[in-house]
């Protein structure tokens, strides 16, 4: 019985908790859920961040001048559940800087990129997520990549 009532309690405060987030909580919830799910290399949460037809670019800087790769959610999502269990991912984001207007949100967020424990690269990925009927979902990120100047 006393299992039950503790069990009934905590799912009453999980779901009023839920509730009591702010857009930008649940903006910032989603992109830690992308990160998280790179890291467990679990493809459907990975995917779950994205909606359909959501679009990836990637700024590649070269001394005569920058262009912009574009890469599919799909091939991406594939990528990350194809990564040799042996292989680590992990993103670490050092900042959340996130503007909610209604049901559209910008999501800055400077990061350092680990594999295996070694550094690989530093950047920001730039967000934008519009709240949709099954919730918050990206449909466009746009990164940077470099190996200096990582504060």
């Amino acid at each position: 019985m006393k299992k039950s009532i503790l069990t009934i309690a905590i799912l009453i405060g999980a779901i009023f908790t839920g509730f009591g987030q702010t857009p930008e909580q649940e903006v910032e919830s989603v992109i830690r859920s992308l990160f998280e799910g790179m890291k467990s290399k679990n493809a459907d949460q990975v995917a779950a961040a994205f909606s359909k037809d959501a679009l990836m670019q990637t700024v590649i800087a070269k001394p005569e001048g920058s262009s912009v790769g574009s890469n599919a959610v799909a091939d991406f999502v594939q990528r990350i559940a194809s990564t040799p269990a042996e292989t680590m991912l992990d993103e670490q984001i050092l900042d959340y800087q996130i503007k909610v207007d209604g049901t559209m949100a910008s999501a800055w967020t400077p990061y350092k990129f680990f594999v295996n424990g070694n550094f690989s690269h530093c950047g920001v990925n730039s967000f934008q997520l519009v709240k949709l009927a099954e919730g918050w979902k990206i449909v466009y990120i746009i990164d940077t990549r470099r190996k200096e100047n990582c504060q």
